[in-house]
């Protein structure tokens, strides 16, 4: 399933940018050119994308030759070689900006993420993603969180309940809205895991005298009313803190005893990973 979601996206990718024809290419470089180029590496952090990069090459011309030198996961620096790709040199031109703007992008998240997830080193809580990624590369950037050390949440609106503010308020409040939940599960026969939001320590209190739930997600909390919840909580749920968790408070946030931090930042707020497909 996952491979023909990721063949189907670099043929739609492809089709973007090339429309009918790599004009560039097609001008100045013989047909038949031969050619090889590597992916050069000119910034620290963690790579991840590299399978896609196969994948691109592997739809553009499958008699392109590529030598993998590194594995998604890895630490590199500046002047590490990621690949060699050699065959026609139209194909490679046409490979060139589709493979780096994934990787750059894939590598990114990697990385944050594997600083978020290293500032946890010793405790048991975990570093999850959101929902706020980018429009058609949820997969990728979701592929990439996991490389760099960090847990999926859920992949969309059909695999979790996530009870928010708008549902509760719409629902008329905590209790109405677990209580529809777990009617509409029942009805639908359908087994699915339950979280809400809890707005403050009232809302908690309501959620335990409910039930009903999974995990409570403790939305823009301070320390100590985390800690307050994780204590009245007491190991019943699963909890989990969000909402304006930085590198810098992330640490003491998961020493209050949450299972699992949330950042939104890990896919809509990163710095692309510097590399580039240099010709030899």
């Amino acid at each position: 399933m996952e491979n023909n979601l990721l063949k189907e996206f670099v043929i739609k990718s492809l089709a973007e940018d090339l429309g009918n024809g790599d004009h560039s290419s097609l001008a100045c470089i013989p047909y038949d050119a031969p050619g090889k180029a590597k992916l050069l590496i000119k910034d620290r952090g963690v790579i991840a994308g590299l399978r896609v990069a196969r994948e691109v090459f592997e739809v553009v011309d499958s008699s392109l030759d590529f030598e993998l030198l590194l594995k998604d996961g890895n630490h590199v620096a500046p002047g590490d070689i990621a690949f060699f790709i050699s065959g026609r040199q139209q194909s490679i031109l046409k490979s060139e900006r589709l493979v780096l703007n994934i990787m750059q992008r894939m590598s990114g998240i990697a990385t944050s993420t594997y600083h978020y997830a290293s500032c946890l080193e010793g405790l048991s809580t975990k570093i999850l993603d959101t929902r706020k990624t980018t429009p058609g590369l949820r997969f990728l950037e979701k592929e990439a969180v996991r490389i760099g050390g960090g847990i999926n949440h859920r992949m969309g609106l059909y695999d979790m309940i996530m009870l928010k503010d708008n549902h509760i308020d719409y629902a008329g409040g905590i209790k109405q809205a677990i209580e529809r939940t777990r009617e509409y599960l029942r009805n639908n026969k359908l087994d699915l895991k339950v979280e809400i939001e809890a707005r403050n320590l009232d809302d908690v209190s309501t959620i335990i005298a409910t039930g009903g739930v999974d995990r409570i997600m403790l939305d823009n909390f301070g320390l100590k009313e985390t800690a307050d919840a994780v204590e009245m909580i007491s190991g019943r749920y699963e909890t989990e803190s969000s909402g304006g968790i930085t590198l810098e408070t992330l640490r003491s946030y998961a020493e209050c005893g949450v299972d699992f931090i949330s950042v939104g930042a890990l896919t809509h707020h990163i710095r692309s990973l510097d590399m580039s497909l240099k010709a030899i």
